[in-house]
């Protein structure tokens, strides 16, 4: 008898810290990025034991109210996707391959979309940046600086003319990744005149089927595009390694 009336005082305290946790979890809300009490203030506040405070966060957990991150603390919302993982980490878990097979999925879509919701000033804006990634012949003559600014621009005012904007923060981490020293002097590496001659014919013809609203010929000339990249790259990456075998 006194082990069952022990067994209904641990249920008792653990459902009253659930509801009390259940009360805070609301008013705190508003403040997702505060950690909630410690799980020795929470007894103590709510006169129970440590193991009901630790039933109580176990089921809000289970739920999606809180999350926990190791000597950080408690708090209030469901577990970031990205709570543990930066750019810098991102680009040491990721590699050449990847990138380029990401970019070639997500930017012909974000060009396709661009052709049919593009504004015109979005197109106008457009146009003058590919103007701008042109006449760049000889790549010994070639600010790289510039040559990746303008490009990178070019790109990312694709994405915003795509009208995603779940897309287009994709798109940005992409970027992000993509603008890493290592990877930026990786393609400078794979320049040459003819490809800077070619990548603006290829940016010419993106943006024109963009102007034209033709979001097929938008989305083939993008995909064109990022593997004629691809395989320049690829030609680099492969002379290192024969250099090093």
């Amino acid at each position: 008898m006194e082990r069952f009336d022990s067994d209904a005082a641990h249920d008792s305290a653990s459902k009253l810290a659930l509801d009390a946790l259940r009360q805070l979890v609301a008013q705190q809300a508003a403040y997702p990025q505060r950690p909630l009490p410690t799980e020795r203030e929470l007894a103590a506040d709510f006169a129970v034991s440590r193991r009901a405070i630790r039933r109580a966060l176990a089921v809000l957990e289970a739920e999606g109210h809180i999350w926990r991150r190791q000597g950080k603390g408690t708090f209030v919302g469901p577990t970031p996707p990205s709570a543990s993982i930066s750019f810098a980490k991102l680009c040491s878990r990721t590699n050449f391959s990847e990138v380029m097979e990401a970019r070639l999925h997500l930017e012909p879509a974000l060009a396709s979309l661009a052709a049919v919701r593009a504004s015109g000033e979005q197109m106008a804006i457009l146009r003058r940046l590919a103007e701008r990634t042109q006449g760049q012949q000889g790549a010994e003559h070639t600010d790289a600086d510039s040559l990746e600014l303008w490009d990178s621009a070019l790109h990312r005012g694709i994405a915003e003319a795509a009208g995603n904007r779940l897309m287009l923060d994709l798109f940005e981490m992409l970027d992000a990744i993509r603008l890493d020293p290592v990877w930026r002097t990786l393609r400078q590496r794979a320049r040459n005149s003819d490809r800077l001659s070619t990548y603006s014919h290829d940016h010419d013809d993106i943006v024109g089927a963009i102007e034209s609203r033709d979001p097929v010929r938008a989305a083939t000339a993008m995909r064109g595009h990022l593997r004629a990249l691809q395989q320049a790259l690829d030609n680099v990456i492969h002379h290192d390694l024969e250099a090093s075998a």
